[in-house]
């Protein structure tokens, strides 16, 4: 079995040890290292080989905090997804986490169930974004309302905007694939090029990029 490597950075150690605690408990994880603040984070993955698949990010630490620590990761290790700890629910909130490069949230009061369901979804499918959040991208909260899509859709095949839709409705390839009766390994390359073509970094990227654009469209209840 493919392990999910895991790091957490979270300055209050009680919460920080119980996350590692309740995750080393499943098969499939493995807790690489566990940080105090934004700076160790930082100073690990620079001096260790063995970097972690997602990071799980409190983003009120000292010495520097998640929001900025989210900013550096995603620029020198794009391929790390970032799930953000967090406390505050706020729309703004979100919004510029999403906008540095977090792929999905946990709210510090979650349950186990769903604490573990968002790590396998954000390592299945890149990201992971609720309802609410979704709706946020929607709304262009990310964006200046104006602003218009830099890419003609013309450039894009109907098959590639089909699966867009997909990827932004939380589908994983092997569904995908069975839905339109293709190899998962086309699918795959498929995203791959719709990540070219939008000069999207990651998935999570992808989906924001495709809503706010309106490429896509998708049935947000209010």
């Amino acid at each position: 079995m493919n392990k999910i490597k895991i790091a957490l950075a979270d300055d209050e150690v009680l919460f920080r040890k119980g996350i590692s605690f309740l995750l080393q408990r499943e098969q499939n994880f493995e807790i690489l290292f566990e940080a105090s603040n934004g700076s160790e984070l930082i100073t690990y993955l620079t001096e260790q080989p063995e970097q972690p698949d997602i990071i799980m990010m409190d983003l009120k630490m000292p010495m520097l905090n998640g929001v900025e620590a989210t900013k550096i990761i995603h620029k020198n290790w794009p391929n790390i997804k970032i799930i953000a700890l967090t406390s505050y629910n706020t729309k703004p909130f979100i919004a510029n986490m999403i906008q540095v490069g977090a792929v999905s949230f946990i709210v510090k009061n979650a349950t186990p169930q769903e604490v573990i369901h968002t790590i396998n979804e954000v390592d299945e499918k890149g990201f992971y974004y609720t309802d609410y959040v979704m709706k946020i991208i929607h709304d262009d909260m990310l964006l200046n309302k104006t602003t218009k899509s830099s890419l003609d859709t013309n450039y894009l095949t109907a098959r590639e905007i089909r699966i867009l839709q997909l990827i932004c409705e939380q589908w994983n390839s092997a569904e995908i694939a069975k839905e339109l009766f293709v190899s998962p390994r086309t699918v795959e390359g498929h995203r791959n090029n719709l990540l070219l073509k939008t000069d999207s970094r990651n998935i999570a990227g992808l989906v924001v990029y495709a809503i706010q654009n309106k490429i896509v469209q998708l049935k947000i209840e209010n």
